[in-house]
């Protein structure tokens, strides 16, 4: 049997210019807004057998605001941005503008001391693999955008660079599929 994972993308904490790295702040009033705009959508989603969320503040509001009341994961935490946790990507790449370069061009690097690109898909695609397929399971897990593209980008098995052509907007879906290794795509509705 497989298993059907609903990912869905947390609401917004702040404007896309203003997100900043391994962010952790609640979700703000547009954030609150676009949840009661989408939930008439997603709450269906809340009949999942098994319900998670990243650990942030953000992705648990929004699964708690969907009556998802979903377990936080620590594996699906965003990717550990080492010392420019809290900046803009703007100030880093005025900062560190070398190394912001080094790190969007190699999926291994990590010259700001947290985890590469690629050790980051990687515990995505773990998460992925190690959820239970026995009967058929049906799951739901609210999660940062970050965390979404990595899982595509694993259950597709695309190169860690497809990572930055994936735009994942806060509070769209994406349903994956399969089992361990084999992920399958699933484009439209969740049910």
């Amino acid at each position: 049997m497989s298993v059907r994972i609903t990912l869905v993308a947390a609401a917004r904490s702040s404007s896309l210019l203003a997100e900043r790295f391994d962010d952790d702040r609640p979700l703000d009033q547009a954030g609150w807004h676009e949840v009661q705009l989408a939930a008439h959508a997603l709450v269906p989603l809340s009949a999942a057998e098994l319900r998670y969320c990243s650990p942030t503040a953000r992705s648990r509001a929004t699964g708690e605001a969907l009556g998802y009341a979903p377990m936080a994961q620590p594996a699906l935490r965003d990717c550990d941005m080492g010392r420019w946790r809290g900046y803009t990507f703007a100030e880093v790449a005025a900062m560190e503008p070398d190394a912001v370069d080094a790190w969007l061009a190699d999926p291994r690097s990590a010259p700001h001391g947290g985890e590469p690109l690629l050790a980051f898909i990687s515990r995505i695609g773990s998460w992925l693999d190690t959820r239970p397929a026995d009967d058929g399971g049906v799951i739901v897990a609210v999660a940062e955008p970050a965390v979404v593209r990595a899982a595509l980008v694993y259950a597709l098995k695309a190169p860690p660079a497809a990572y930055w052509s994936v735009d994942v907007r806060p509070l769209s879906t994406v349903t994956l599929t399969g089992l361990k290794g084999r992920w399958s795509l699933r484009l439209g509705s969740a049910a």
